[in-house]
């Protein structure tokens, strides 16, 4: 089956990769001459509104899927008229704006901060009022990785927050005291067969994932099921087909609905070492009508990104059951170059090896 895949970073390499044994071949469309993915298929390289190689894109695949959330929604229901396009381009045009997101996740009545939508200063000054302190400032579009975001802790800091993201469309939201982050990885097929991977806890700094600990530490089934239901009311609401992760606050036992990503996503990289199916093939499955594999943990898992520089890789790779992931990109300030994953029997193991891999991985 010929694939295409509307992006061509390191995620469109990692679905590649696991894509190659399921006799699928890839065509990717980036912007960038130096795609990751790009000697892993054909690619096509230009802006995703370029009529001309819209119209060859869609001559070349048969299937099409995206790794990343902000492709043109016209070019994906253009794409969408011509071949199946999994996820569909709703779920892309949602997941592009955070306040239809969060729209979304109240309609289905799964838990989210507080939010008000702001338009203007006196929206913001407004908004403080009835909100109050602390409270976060984002973006409503083109934010990831911790960009388009601002924390407001002290009324001084209003200022400089319109300052820095003022001007287009924002999203003011409380700020929650959570215990943790997790976030749950769900794929459903084009059957409307579920699957889901277990809880994973997440660590961030600067609004970038650092650390993923997979199962989430002391997970409950109570709190896994909690997770499953918030993915099955977006994944059938949607028709979604492939891969989608949602981002949770854990907070006084609850689950409140972060943000969405309708694509394979960092927390779950982690599966090609420690799940039975990893998220990139089961992605691949469902986009290529193919019965899903079963999602279970192998073990207990950690995976560090690799963020502006490489480290010392051969320090790496003697950390015993240390498994390397380099994805071919020029280093870069809060860039992600690649991953590490440790997998073993028990907790305990794995925390043994982070004492060692987290000062390689700069944390």
């Amino acid at each position: 089956m010929k694939v295409g895949c509307l992006g061509g970073g390191q995620l469109g390499r990692m679905l590649a990769l696991a894509g190659h044994p399921l006799r699928l071949r890839f065509t990717f469309w980036d912007n960038n001459a130096e795609a990751p993915a790009g000697h892993l298929g054909k690619l096509m390289v230009g802006h995703y509104n370029d009529p001309a190689i819209l119209q060859r894109f869609a001559k070349a695949v048969e299937v099409i899927t995206f790794e990343f959330e902000n492709v043109p929604v016209d070019s994906a229901y253009y794409l969408a008229q011509r071949h199946p396009l999994y996820p569909p381009a709703r779920a892309l045009e949602v997941s592009q704006d955070r306040l239809q997101e969060k729209i979304l996740f109240r309609r289905l009545g799964i838990p989210t901060p507080d939010f008000l939508p702001i338009e203007s200063r006196n929206d913001l000054t407004q908004g403080l009022r009835s909100m109050g302190l602390p409270a976060v400032l984002k973006t409503r579009r083109f934010g990831y990785d911790g960009k388009g975001q601002f924390v407001l802790r002290k009324r001084g800091d209003s200022a400089r927050a319109w300052e820095a993201l003022g001007g287009v469309p924002l999203l003011l939201e409380a700020f929650v005291p959570f215990r943790r982050e997790l976030s749950v990885l769900a794929v459903r097929d084009r059957k409307g067969h579920h699957a889901f991977y277990p809880l994973v806890e997440n660590l961030h700094r600067e609004g970038i994932l650092r650390r993923s600990l997979a199962p989430a530490p002391g997970l409950k089934p109570k709190l896994q099921a909690l997770a499953e239901r918030h993915a099955v009311r977006v994944l059938d609401e949607l028709n979604y087909v492939g891969v989608l992760a949602i981002e949770f606050f854990e907070f006084r036992g609850k689950l409140l609905a972060n943000e969405m990503a309708p694509r394979v996503h960092n927390s779950g990289h982690w599966t090609i070492e420690g799940a039975e199916t990893s998220q990139f093939e089961n992605h691949m499955r469902a986009v290529a009508g193919l019965p899903l594999g079963p999602t279970a943990a192998t073990g207990h898992s950690a995976m560090f990104n690799l963020i502006g520089e490489l480290p010392d890789t051969e320090a790496i790779l003697r950390v015993p059951g240390a498994h390397l992931h380099i994805y071919g990109k020029r280093p870069g300030l809060k860039r992600k170059l690649g991953h590490v994953t440790v997998n073993f029997p028990t907790l305990a193991s794995v925390q043994r090896a982070m004492k060692t891999l987290q000062p390689l991985a700069g944390l």
